[in-house]
């Protein structure tokens, strides 16, 4: 099983790793950044990987093994690091890393329905436990509610008429595979548009971030992970898309900055202070050897803040 971590030096690089200190990976994935971690930790330092999907957990966990003792895997959704860490007696910890692209073996593996290049049952759930799939929301959402995710999470122009062609397509039989959604798709933007724009790639997109409430559970645990953050630690969060990328840049410019209102105060709240300080103010893209090495991360920002 292959899987290319993104930026992986400019990663472990930008932590600053103390030896004795406490790591968190939050998108552990197939541990290719927490193999790294955990090779310039001593017997004193902790690595810590978070992942919901349990092929991910085993497979990282054998890799690890290879490596060191000195791990824990938690089974949660990185939305929980916090509430987590501190059931298992963490309060603060040295750094932590957000990778927010998915695996690559998840998205070859064809039956969890990841990719539009393979046929499929409409899957893409990260976790197996989630009750909602996409094959649900394809085919229960209402033709507002699809129009809206397409539009706001997959920022496709004509996800009204491809919400149309959903509604219309489903009333004969319930949509089920991939391959299914991406003929509709096809057959509702015209093939001329098809082949010049790929909307299926913003559909499928979409559909992933609806079903793992991806920009949801960012928004929320960013200001946790910050919190747990001791003073001198670092976060470094890569993204793929420009959603991702907003929130990020939003938050760490939230955390960064005293508010506006209180600006030239002369004695200012303990709690207006900055709680960090950008590392980086423009996120760190591929090198141009990488962008050659691996297409998929053509897309990535890194950015790099430190608790102060």
């Amino acid at each position: 099983m292959k899987h290319y971590s993104v930026m992986l030096e400019e990663i472990i690089n930008s932590l600053n790793i103390n030896p004795k200190g406490i790591y968190v990976d939050a998108t552990l994935g197939y541990a290719g950044m927490s193999k790294e971690i955990l090779r310039k930790l001593d017997n004193d330092g902790l690595l810590i990987g978070i992942d919901q999907d349990e092929e991910a957990r085993k497979y990282a966990d054998h890799l690890l093994k290879e490596v060191g003792s000195n791990y824990r895997i938690l089974p949660i959704n990185f939305v929980d690091l916090k509430k987590s860490l501190l059931e298992i007696g963490i309060k603060e910890i040295d750094g932590i890393i957000f990778d927010l692209g998915f695996s690559s073996p998840q998205i070859d593996d064809a039956k969890r329905g990841f990719s539009f290049m393979n046929d499929a049952p409409l899957d893409m759930r990260m976790n197996l436990d989630n009750p909602i799939c996409a094959k649900d929301i394809v085919n229960n959402y209402s033709e507002k509610e699809l129009s809206q995710i397409f539009f706001s999470y997959g920022e496709e122009k004509l996800a009204k008429r491809i919400s149309a062609g959903l509604i219309k397509a489903r009333k004969d039989k319930e949509i089920k595979t991939t391959k299914e959604l991406v003929e509709i798709i096809k057959s509702s933007v015209g093939a001329n548009y098809f082949f010049k724009n790929h909307p299926e790639r913003k559909i499928f997109q979409a559909l992933r971030i609806e079903v793992n409430k991806e920009l949801e559970v960012l928004k929320k645990v960013l200001p946790d992970a910050i919190d747990i953050l001791k003073k001198g630690g670092r976060m470094s969060v890569i993204t793929f898309h420009s959603l991702e990328d907003r929130i990020v840049k939003n938050v760490f410019k939230n955390f960064s900055e005293v508010p506006e209102i209180i600006k030239g105060m002369p004695d200012i709240p303990e709690e207006y202070k900055p709680k960090i300080k950008l590392i980086n103010k423009k996120p760190i893209t591929p090198s141009e050897r990488e962008l050659q090495e691996n297409t998929r991360s053509h897309s990535a920002k890194l950015r790099i803040i430190e608790r102060i």
